[in-house]
């Protein structure tokens, strides 16, 4: 069950840094569309994790092993360089003669670089189909997380239930904390980042 626990803490660490982000751009997350970005994510790792243990049946496990490991480490390397852009766009914007622009931008580079692009409508909620598109935009990570995790014995429901669990949880305290960890003007999803690359390490 620790595997799973963790497994979730990873998945929600995104889910905290939007939820924050949120809190501090004003925007509300209501109780059905916390549910909503909870559901699908949890339902993409059960996904993942159960086509994980019907590929492993058919490669050997040193070799599943070795992949997983290194699927694991570059995401969490592609984790930690998302947070570099995110400062640097953050560094850009703050500068009175420099702008950046993603007007035109494809939506997924939008959620990509900013969570808060998801408020399509400005109506500072987020509506069940707004979290469903932020839901689904960030899912590869827990796609990739459960389809290079499967080998290691994890149980599928065990683990997307705890993510659901952990993502409210997460939405919770994103909620309760946001405009503080805002002040701080660091991008700390790189945190993330570290902990998958822990978890290949040490799985």
């Amino acid at each position: 069950m620790q595997k799973e626990l963790f497994l979730a803490v990873i998945v929600s660490v995104d889910t905290y840094l939007a939820a924050a982000a949120y809190c501090n751009s004003g925007i509300r997350i209501p109780i059905i569309s916390a549910a909503v970005i909870n559901l699908l994510s949890g339902a993409v790792l059960f996904l993942a994790l159960r086509l994980s243990g019907i590929l492993r049946e058919f490669v050997s496990a040193d070799f599943f092993h070795t992949l997983s490991v290194g699927i694991l480490t570059f995401i969490g390397a592609v984790t930690i360089f998302k947070s570099l852009v995110r400062s640097l766009s953050s560094f850009i914007s703050e500068k009175g003669d420099i702008s950046l622009k993603m007007g035109k931008s494809p939506i997924v580079l939008k959620l990509y670089l900013d969570e808060t692009a998801a408020d399509f409508d400005n109506s500072k909620s987020l509506s069940a189909g707004e979290a469903a598109a932020l839901a689904l935009a960030s899912s590869s990570d827990s796609a990739a997380i459960g389809l290079s995790s499967g080998f290691s014995g994890i149980s599928p429901l065990s683990a997307s239930v705890c993510a659901v669990l952990c993502g409210f949880i997460a939405i919770l305290i994103g909620n309760l904390t946001g405009k503080k960890i805002s002040s701080l003007h660091h991008d700390f999803s790189w945190v993330g980042g570290v902990m998958l690359i822990l978890f290949a390490l040490f799985i």
